[in-house]
């Protein structure tokens, strides 16, 4: 009888005693409304959640691993209006308590919040700019960014052209200032591996291209000889009307067609398809590029509590930011920042619709200490204070 009564005994003991509570990690969104103007082609409209989303699940991440860590994290979403004043939002958000940050802002917001006496004592994950100043000019240790820069983009992209000696480039360019800034990176990347632009044409029509691509892009791609046409189009004016419309059989590469991206539901192996199909299951859509660094970001910080076994924050930002800090994002790489400009480093898939086709680096760029460091700027390149 003592040998059933006894153990008995000892567990309601052990149901008996306090639970220690868990100790919650604090991570707050801070986004701002964008006033856009409406394109030409609404197949693929924006989420309402793009971006918070990945926040989202990555908080859910977290808190699986939190659950035998005897760690809880919570995320409080703050997204300003399209005329709000994102330094007071900001400053709210500090004087409540809140360190660690995800946002999601044009890049003058970010680097004037990055800038502010209050963010001293903060650490900031750029989800939402892939501007490459806040990369070369305007780094701070407290800004760390989990998106890919437009120079990482296309860096992929030119590796990927060079390895496959499609070397002859068209650059067509779209009227925005975005499509610029992606339009410098390729001719960074042109001279960079190798490639050679031929021709730049800028996109000048502001009509529906819809129902004239077969007028219209013929005469801006005839009359030179090339292998590749780049489209910078970030926003999709005209871009995806390019294809099967050039003047010659030619391949579509850039904003449109072959696509560098952060992440694609393309992406499935190296686990990933697990955190798609989570992802899938919470949001009823596949996850995106924003998404993916925003989940990237609140990863990181959960990924340093786990590793480092406290919450406090200032041991955390350290750890985050040291060579010691790995995290794994199922692209078959570890991933890190760079010490340089607070960059995530990542592989960059290059992607059509329903194909993942390369993913770089590419093998044969060669880096002297992490060959991922070939995609965006490195050291050297950095002139940041």
């Amino acid at each position: 009888m003592r040998r059933t009564v006894l153990p008995a005994l000892a567990l309601s003991c052990l149901l008996a005693l306090p639970v220690q509570a868990a100790e919650t990690v604090r991570l707050a969104w801070l986004g701002k409304a964008r006033d856009l103007p409406p394109v030409l082609s609404n197949l693929d409209e924006i989420p309402a959640d793009k971006g918070l989303a990945g926040a989202r699940r990555g908080i859910a991440d977290n808190a699986t691993t939190g659950r035998f860590t005897g760690h809880a994290y919570a995320l409080s979403e703050t997204t300003v209006a399209v005329d709000g004043d994102v330094a007071a939002a900001f400053k709210r958000l500090v004087a409540a308590g809140e360190r660690f940050f995800v946002a999601d802002l044009p890049a003058a917001d970010l680097a004037a919040v990055a800038a502010l006496p209050e963010a001293a004592d903060t650490l900031i994950f750029n989800a939402g700019a892939p501007d490459d100043a806040l990369r070369v000019t305007g780094c701070r240790a407290n800004l760390l960014h989990t998106l890919p820069s437009r120079a990482m983009l296309a860096d992929a992209l030119a590796q990927f052209l060079v390895k496959k000696r499609w070397t002859d480039w068209v650059l067509v360019v779209g009227p925005a200032e975005e499509d610029r800034l992606f339009a410098a990176a390729v001719e960074r990347a042109a001279k960079r591996f190798g490639g050679r632009i031929v021709a730049r044409k800028d996109w000048q029509w502001d009509h529906d291209i819809r129902r004239t691509a077969h007028e219209e892009i013929p005469l801006v791609t005839q009359g030179v000889d090339y292998d590749m046409l780049v489209v910078a189009d970030e926003r999709g004016d005209f871009g995806e009307y390019v294809a099967y419309n050039t003047w010659e059989p030619k391949l579509v590469a850039g904003t449109q067609g072959l696509v560098p991206a952060a992440w694609h539901r393309v992406v499935e192996q190296w686990g990933a398809v697990q955190l798609q199909n989570r992802f899938a299951e919470d949001h009823g859509r596949a996850m995106g590029p924003e998404d993916y660094a925003a989940w990237a970001a609140v990863r990181a910080v959960g990924e340093a509590v786990t590793r480092t076994k406290t919450t406090d924050f200032a041991t955390l930002r350290d750890f985050i930011r040291s060579d010691a800090f790995e995290l794994a994002g199922f692209k078959g790489r570890k991933l890190s920042f760079r010490a340089w400009n607070g960059q995530l480093r990542q592989p960059i898939p290059l992607v059509t619709a329903r194909s993942l086709v390369a993913l770089a680096p590419v093998e044969g760029f060669l880096h002297h200490s992490n060959e991922m460091d070939t995609l965006g700027h490195d050291a050297p390149e950095v002139s940041c204070p």
